[in-house]
């Protein structure tokens, strides 16, 4: 088993910092030996929580930043992203595929996280965002 691949970023928003991130997680995973799905998987998902985190938990912070940490072996991949943002209750979030909820936008991003990642949990007030995708998840 190889070591730990290990990184870390702040982003304050340009999408070029947020495809740099990606880049090097991609790199991290192809490492190890992910596949192509895993690597969607992870992008999608890691996309989603940076630009939520940026766009959403940030709104209110002048020049905020998003901290993100991920360490990457051939078991698994997990990510730590930390906004400056108030935070938010995930929990009052809406259902997405309620039949209600089908015309509100909000909720897609996390949806789509909790499909791709094997662990989603927001700590503390809502701006602390854990990330794992292990490798049994998708093939």
């Amino acid at each position: 088993m190889s070591a730990r691949t290990e990184g870390h970023a702040i982003l304050r928003g340009p999408r070029a910092e947020i495809d740099a991130c990606q880049l090097a997680v991609e790199q991290a995973m192809a490492q190890h030996g992910y596949g192509r799905e895993a690597l969607f998987a992870v992008r999608l998902a890691l996309e989603e929580a940076l630009v939520n985190a940026i766009r959403h938990g940030n709104r209110h912070v002048p020049d905020g930043q998003v901290d993100v940490q991920w360490s990457v072996d051939g078991d698994e991949a997990r990510f730590e992203v930390h906004d400056q943002g108030e935070g938010f209750d995930p929990d009052a979030v809406p259902d997405p595929t309620q039949d209600d909820n089908l015309e509100i936008p909000s909720g897609r991003g996390i949806m789509l996280m909790k499909a791709y990642m094997s662990e989603v949990e927001y700590r503390g007030p809502g701006n602390h965002l854990s990330l794992v995708y292990k490798r049994s998840k998708v093939a």
